[in-house]
C-alpha cells in the first residue's frame, strides 16, 4: 500500500517542508484550515499513537511543541490548536500531528462535533474506572 506521508518523507513526493529532522518531518497541508496549518509526522511509519514507540512520543511532541511556538513567533497568530486524529477522520493512515495557526473570531468554534454530557456524576465516574481499568 502507498503511503503519501512515507512519500514525502523519503522525497518522493513533493512538499512545502517546515521542519526536517532525522526523526520527524513536518510539511504544509494542502487543505489547510488556515495559511500555515503543518503536519507532522515521524518518519518512520506509524499508523497510530499508540504504535508509536514509548520512547518516540517525547521528542514528537517536542517538535510540536517547536511548531506551536513558531505559529506565534513567525506568523503572528495568537495561539494554535494542536490535534490527532487515531483512524477516525485520519485521512492518511500514517501518524500525524496537526499544528494550526488560530486567532481571535477566526471562524472555528471550538471542536468541530457536538458534545455529549454524561447523564450523572455516577455515569462519569463509570467512565473514569473503566478508563483507568484499560490502562492497566
Amino acid at each position: 500500500m502507498v503511503c503519501v506521508f512515507c512519500e514525502i518523507v523519503k522525497g518522493e513526493r513533493p512538499a512545502f517542508l517546515v521542519l526536517d529532522e532525522p526523526d520527524a518531518v513536518a510539511f504544509l497541508d494542502t487543505r489547510p484550515l488556515f495559511k500555515g496549518h503543518t503536519l507532522l509526522v515521524p518518519r518512520e511509519h506509524h499508523e497510530t499513537l499508540p504504535d508509536l514507540p514509548a520512547g518516540q512520543v517525547g521528542p514528537l511532541f517536542g517538535h510540536a511543541r517547536r511548531l506551536a511556538a513558531a505559529m506565534e513567533s513567525a506568523l503572528g497568530a495568537a495561539g494554535s490548536f494542536v490535534a490527532l486524529n487515531n483512524r477516525i477522520s485520519q485521512s492518511v493512515p500514517h501518524l500525524h500531528v496537526h499544528v494550526v495557526p488560530r486567532n481571535p473570531k477566526d471562524g472555528l468554534r471550538g471542536f468541530f462535533w457536538p458534545r455529549h454530557k454524561y447523564d450523572s456524576d455516577a455515569e462519569a465516574a463509570a467512565y473514569a474506572e473503566r478508563l483507568r481499568a484499560g490502562l492497566g
